[in-house]
Order: structure tokens, then C-alpha cells, then sequence
């Protein structure tokens, strides 16, 4: 039995639970009498009907799981990941631990009706997020000859704002100017837009609808003073940042929507640089406001594969690897990590974002929720002018993942 990354139910990994006895069998939904089991020290699947197909299934705290072999110190884990190993590790017989706790997910979603406006938190709703919006060829430059003929988005920031886009994920790099807009690098880019510029439209738009909340994400090659010098441009920004980190999330969980507008908490920007970098240089970002990414989010991967021909809709962590492993389900004690939704392409074709727009509600629900244990609260695409990803966004907020 291998991990891999998960595709929803169309990637044959679903066992049915049923008693046996007074153990639990695990049957696959594809092969009738063939089950999750074991043979030695490595997970198999073997006839249901054999002893080594029983498990002793036990809650330990939350709704997490252990699968035991009945009469035995042994239970179904995870086997060592070769160093520095990029993939999933076969499963394995073990001892108990950490990667021996397991989850049982519904491949049907359980879901809650949506809280009324005045009730609902901030990790209980979704919102229509462009990916690169800054890559509009309407605001002004943002990448070398020909790459530029690719844009991700065909808005200006000021429209997209205006169309009800509440995420914006930016690429950032550093220049003598500050802090630019470009993709990939500033080099030959005519006419980059600064990040003081955009984030002014942004503050400007949020003052004037102070019901409203906005999400930036940057992809951030700057160094840390650089960056707080340009966000030290944007007038009116510290009126209405928020700041989860000074708000008691960690301990109470996210806040409700209304709580954060009443207080004027309207703009949360991330950063996916590195903390520890940042602590080596002298100065983290989140002293002037810009929080880690991977301390508050967790995020599939980005790319569902070429711009054109067939897509690979698994969902499964960006942020496993060698050196570190987030994955999709991460919980704290008191809060879960707000869950930012990848659903575009390594380019931007018009005519397959058309069509994996309108795909977009089916992966979130059949692929990614299931992954993740919740549902996106970030839903992350190219061109949302096209396919209507705000249908789907509209979609998910009409129920919570419990």
C-alpha cells in the first residue's frame, strides 16, 4: 500500500468501514472482498476474510483514529521517507506515535447550514482570489516581451475589486525603486506597477465599503526593511490591517466577520518568506504586520499541470518536502489554518481557464475537501471574468465543513 496524492473519489484509495466480529475490516470500493490489511511489517490488501485483515480502531482525542492489530503492539503507520524524498512513504506496521493517528473522512462531505452574517467567522467563508492579479496588461507591466502576452488576469485591480475579488495574490521583487510587481523579474518590463500602488487601491476601496474584507498574498522576493518601507507608502494602511497575531487567534480561534469590521480589521496580508531568514536578517515581517503564511494557511499545490491539455486535479500539500511538511489538514488546539484553494494552470490559455472555471465547485468539493477536512476559503484562479468561479464561491458559502 502506497500514500499518493489524493484525487478525490477518483483515485481508488475508498475503504468501506464495517464491523467484524469484534474488530472493523476496511473494504475497497473497487475490489468486492479485498481489504486494507497487512502481511509482516508492510500494509497489504489481503482477503477480508483473513485475520490480517482485522483492525482494533480506538478515538484518541479529536477525530483522529488508530488502526490496531488485534492481540498486537502494532498498528498502521507511516514507513521512513527516504532523506531527502519529496514523496509520500509506503505504509506501513509500526508502533503507535504521531503517524500512526489517522482520519476517517466521508468522501460526501458532512456540512452545516452557513451561519447568518452577524455569526459567521472568518474561517467559515470563501472568497473569489486572483491568482497574479497584478498580471492584468490593464494597470501596467508585468513581465518580459511575450510572457506579457499571457496575462493571468484582463482587470485592473480597481475592477477586480469592484467584481467582488477579495484575494489578490502579488509577486513582489525587489529594485531600486522598492518593492515592484513583476513576474518572475523586473528585467525588461515596461512600466511595473509598485506594491504601495495596488494596496492603495485596495485601502482606497476598503475605506469606502467598510463592510468589506481583503486578502493579499505576496509572493515576496524582498528584503524585509524594503518591504516595510513600501507598505510605510500606503496611506491609511495601518488604519484597517489586521493582525491575527495580536488578536488572540491562536488561543479563541478566528473571529467573526462582523467582529472584524466593527473594529475596522478589513486588510490581512501574508507573506510566504521564510521566518527564519528573515529572524538570521534582523527583522521579521510580522513586527510591521505581514504574517507568515505558514503559520496561519495551509495550500494545496499550485499547478494542475500545462495550460493546455489534460489537468491534474489531485490535491495535496505545496508545502511537502525534504525540508518541511504542512499538509492540508494541519489543526492547532484552538484554531484550524485558513485553507487557500490553487486552481489554475503553469500558463494562462483563455479557453482552459473557460473550462476549469466551470470545474472549479466539483474539484473543491469532491477533491479538495475531502483532502483538506475543510473546504477553501480562499478559491484561487486565472481569469475569474471567465467560467464564473463566483457562482462556486457562492456555492461554498452557503454551508460550513463542521
Amino acid at each position: 500500500m502506497e500514500q499518493h496524492n489524493p484525487k478525490g473519489n477518483e483515485d481508488h484509495q475508498q475503504w468501506n468501514l464495517r464491523t467484524s466480529g469484534a474488530s472493523y475490516v476496511l473494504e475497497s470500493t473497487d475490489t468486492a472482498g479485498s481489504c486494507l490489511g497487512r502481511s509482516g511489517g508492510q500494509a497489504r490488501t489481503v482477503s477480508c476474510t483473513s485475520t490480517d485483515a482485522a483492525w482494533q480502531i480506538t478515538p484518541v482525542g479529536g477525530d483522529e483514529y488508530t488502526l490496531k492489530v488485534p492481540g498486537a503492539d502494532s498498528y498502521l503507520t507511516v514507513g521512513a521517507k527516504p532523506s531527502g524524498a519529496n514523496y509520500p512513504a509506503q505504509l506501513a506496521i509500526g508502533s503507535s506515535g504521531d503517524l500512526a493517528s489517522w482520519y476517517l473522512t466521508p468522501i460526501t462531505s458532512p456540512t452545516n447550514p452557513m451561519p447568518s452574517q452577524d455569526q459567521r467567522t472568518l474561517d467559515q467563508v470563501t472568497f473569489l482570489t486572483a491568482h497574479n492579479a497584478y498580471a492584468n496588461g490593464v494597470d501596467g507591466g508585468f513581465a518580459p516581451p511575450f510572457v506579457n502576452f499571457f496575462p493571468n488576469q484582463s482587470r485592473g485591480i480597481n475592477q477586480q475589486l469592484s467584481d467582488g475579488v477579495r484575494g489578490f495574490m502579488l509577486d513582489i521583487h525587489q529594485t531600486s525603486d522598492g518593492a515592484i510587481l513583476c513576474h518572475d523579474s523586473c528585467t525588461l518590463v515596461s512600466s511595473p506597477v509598485a506594491l504601495n500602488v495596488d494596496l492603495q487601491r485596495m485601502v482606497d476601496f476598503l475605506k469606502a465599503h467598510p463592510d468589506q474584507f481583503v486578502t493579499v498574498f505576496l509572493e515576496d522576493y524582498v528584503d524585509p526593511g524594503v518591504l516595510r518601507s513600501e507598505l510605510a507608502r500606503v496611506n491609511g494602511l495601518y488604519d484597517v490591517l489586521y493582525r491575527p497575531d495580536q488578536t488572540g487567534v491562536r488561543q479563541n480561534g478566528w473571529p467573526k466577520m462582523a467582529d472584524l469590521i466593527a473594529a475596522n480589521h478589513q486588510l490581512l496580508i501574508f507573506t510566504d518568506h521564510s521566518r527564519a531568514s528573515d529572524e538570521s536578517a534582523g527583522l521579521t515581517r510580522d513586527s510591521f504586520g505581514v504574517m507568515y503564511q505558514r503559520d496561519w494557511t495551509v495550500e494545496n499545490y499550485w499547478s494542475m499541470g500545462s495550460g493546455a491539455g489534460s489537468s491534474d486535479w489531485s490535491c495535496y500539500s505545496r508545502w511537502y518536502g525534504s525540508d518541511l511538511n504542512v499538509p492540508l489538514t494541519q489543526t492547532y488546539s484552538a484554531f484550524r489554518p485558513l485553507f487557500v484553494m490553487n486552481h489554475f494552470r503553469d500558463a494562462t490559455i483563455a479557453g482552459t481557464a473557460q473550462t476549469d472555471n466551470t470545474k472549479v465547485l466539483d474539484r473543491a468539493q469532491r477533491f479538495c475537501q475531502p483532502a483538506a477536512r475543510k473546504k477553501p476559503n480562499f478559491l484561487a484562479v486565472d481569469r475569474y471574468d471567465l467560467g464564473n468561479p463566483a457562482a462556486a464561491v457562492n456555492s461554498l458559502n452557503s454551508y460550513t465543513y463542521p
